[in-house]
């Protein structure tokens, strides 16, 4: 966890690996030392509603925050897993202050110009990385919303791009649109008709 003489710790999480469309989003937040916020957890154990209230304390009383991501074509291109660290490298570089050392979810350190860890399942137990997963998840369902509109039929807002049966029934009758990963195994089987 935080070594010794580290001032400024950062935690970095990504959504959306195991969607079928939208981009992969990462976040990373630097906390204020000696100033939790209360609540913090796995983004995918909290409400809608409590993820938003959340990330808006989150985004007000860190000392910096900073999103990135990887668009579907990306994920085609290099896979999900490099474009999750791609995103999460993304955040990183996006942030206006740096920190000493950064903390990972999972079991993969994206290779940021700084000296950090990867922790499994520190979106659950570690303050930083729950931040950074309530920040992407929050972005990320944005996102979704939008693309519920521009590209309607799909159920985007619904499903935020998972590979539910409604959302493959839905890919079934209308053809993948622009936004979904066509490398995925869901989205190309439908598109050999």
């Amino acid at each position: 966890m935080r070594p010794d003489g580290a001032s400024l710790c950062a935690g970095t999480d990504e959504v959306g690996r195991g969607c079928i469309a939208g981009a992969v989003v990462a976040a990373i937040v630097i906390l204020p030392v000696g100033e939790p916020i209360i609540g913090l957890d796995d983004s995918k154990k909290l409400s809608a509603k409590r993820r938003e209230a959340l990330a808006e304390l989150i985004r007000e009383r860190s000392v910096a925050w900073a999103l990135g991501r990887a668009e579907p074509s990306e994920i085609d291109r290099i896979n999900i897993l490099q474009a999750s660290m791609l995103a999460m490298r993304r955040a990183y570089l996006a942030l206006p202050i740096k920190p000493d050392w950064v903390m990972v979810d999972g079991n993969r350190y994206p290779d940021p110009p700084c000296p950090g860890e990867a922790i499994v399942g520190g979106d659950g137990s570690v303050a930083e990385i729950s931040a950074a997963s309530i920040l992407a998840k929050v972005a990320r369902d944005a996102e979704m919303q939008t693309l519920d509109a521009l590209y309607p039929g799909y159920g985007f807002a619904e499903h935020k791009g998972y590979p539910t049966p409604a959302h493959k029934s839905r890919l079934t009758a209308l053809g993948p649109s622009p936004v979904h990963r066509l490398s995925f195994a869901p989205v190309a089987q439908r598109t050999l008709f």
